[in-house]
C-alpha cells in the first residue's frame, strides 16, 4: 500500500470516528452540567463506568490530589447508586445512558464525544475507574507540572503501561472498603513477563503479559488483554481515540516511544481489577456481552475464577514506589529531571 493511499485511508477512518462521536454523543442524557466552571488550563478526567460505587470516593480523592480538575464521567445505567453518588460532587459534569456500550465501540465513541466538545485546548486524562497514572516525580509534582513540561517540549500524548496489580492469596479473602486505597490489598505486579510488538497501521506498540496472560490465557496468549495505553493527551477536537486508550488517530499521536534508541518519559497504570468484587463483575459482564469480541476475556476470568487461583508467584514484585518500576524498565523519566 503507497504511503499517500494509507494516509488517506486513515484521514477518512479518523472523520468517521469523529461523525460517529457526534452521533453517538447524543445517546447521553444530561445529568449534572457544571462545565461552565472548566477554566482555561484545567486539566480533565474523562471515564465511563458501570456500577463501581464502591470504587469512586478512591477514585475521585486519587485524581483530585494528583491535579485532575474536572471530571467529565459517562454512567451506563448503573443501579447501585453511582449515578446518585456523582451527581452531588461538584467538580463532576455527569451524563448517562441505558444504550449498548458495545455497540459505542465499547464506549470510545462517547468519550470521543466529550472530548471533542468539551475538551479541545485542554489535557485530558482517559482513564477506567479502576486504573490508577504512575509517572515520574508523581509523589512530589503534580500532574499539571508533568503536563506544562510535555507541553515546553511539544509533546501532545504521554503513554502508560497497564500493570495488573493482585493480593497475595485468593482474590476474595480481603474485602475493598469505600474510600480504602485498592493497593492496600492488591500490592503485587509481575516485574517481567511481557511481549511488545509494533502495530504497523497505527504505529502504537502493543503490549501483552503479566498475570492475565500466565493465569487466564495460559492457552493462547495472543488473546490476552492489550496492556499499552495513551491516557494523557493535549486534546485537540480533530483527535479521535480508535479502541479504547489503545490508540488514537492521527496516528503520530502514538509515538510515545523512542523509535531510533533512547527512552521517551512514560508512565504506568496501576491497574486494581482484581479486588473481592470481581468475581461478581466478571460474571455480570459475561451475562450482559457487552465487551470485545463477545466478552471472551469475561468468560476466560469466569472459567478460571471457579478454581478461586492465586494470581501470586515467585517472582511477584511488592509495589514500592514510581521509582521501582523505572528501574525495572516498566516506565521511564526520560530526559524530565
Amino acid at each position: 500500500m503507497s504511503r499517500v493511499w494509507r494516509s488517506y485511508r486513515l484521514r477518512a477512518e479518523r472523520q468517521r470516528r469523529l461523525v460517529r462521536a457526534i452521533r453517538k454523543r447524543g445517546e447521553l442524557r444530561l445529568v449534572a452540567d457544571r462545565t461552565a466552571l472548566i477554566g482555561k488550563g484545567d486539566i480533565l478526567c474523562v471515564a465511563t463506568l458501570r456500577n463501581e460505587q464502591v470504587r469512586l470516593p478512591y477514585f475521585l480523592s486519587y485524581y483530585r490530589n494528583l491535579g485532575i480538575d474536572h471530571f467529565l464521567l459517562i454512567d451506563n445505567d448503573s443501579n447501585d447508586g453511582s449515578r446518585d453518588y456523582l451527581a452531588d460532587q461538584a467538580d463532576v459534569s455527569l451524563w448517562s445512558t441505558p444504550k449498548s456500550y458495545k455497540r459505542a465501540n465499547f464506549g470510545t465513541d462517547w468519550v470521543n464525544g466529550l472530548l471533542r466538545k468539551h475538551a479541545h485546548g485542554h489535557w485530558a486524562l482517559v482513564v477506567d475507574i479502576d486504573e490508577f497514572l504512575i509517572y515520574p516525580f508523581c509523589d512530589t509534582r503534580p500532574l499539571g507540572a508533568l503536563a506544562d513540561w510535555l507541553e515546553a517540549s511539544s509533546v501532545r500524548s504521554f503513554g502508560a503501561m497497564l500493570i495488573d496489580m493482585y493480593p497475595k492469596g485468593r482474590i476474595d479473602a480481603v474485602p475493598y472498603r469505600p474510600g480504602q486505597d485498592p493497593f492496600e490489598i492488591a500490592c503485587w505486579f509481575d516485574s517481567g513477563n511481557y511481549v511488545i510488538e509494533k502495530n504497523p497501521k497505527y504505529r502504537n506498540l502493543w503490549v501483552q503479559g503479566g498475570p492475565r496472560m500466565r493465569m487466564f490465557f495460559a492457552d493462547d496468549p495472543m488473546r490476552a488483554p492489550a496492556l499499552n495505553k495513551i491516557p494523557l493527551v493535549k486534546w485537540n477536537r480533530r483527535y479521535a481515540y480508535v479502541s479504547s486508550t489503545h490508540m488514537l488517530l492521527p496516528r503520530g499521536l502514538n509515538l510515545v516511544y523512542e523509535e531510533w534508541g533512547g527512552e521517551k518519559t512514560s508512565g504506568c497504570l496501576l491497574h486494581a481489577k482484581f479486588l473481592n468484587t470481581f468475581s461478581e463483575k466478571a460474571a455480570e459482564e459475561l451475562t450482559r456481552r457487552q465487551h470485545y469480541a463477545d466478552s471472551h476475556e469475561y468468560r476466560a476470568y469466569h472459567d478460571r475464577l471457579k478454581e478461586s487461583p492465586d494470581l501470586w508467584c515467585k517472582w511477584s514484585e511488592k509495589y514500592i514506589n514510581w521509582r521501582q518500576l523505572e528501574i525495572l524498565g516498566l516506565m521511564s523519566k526520560g530526559n524530565w529531571a
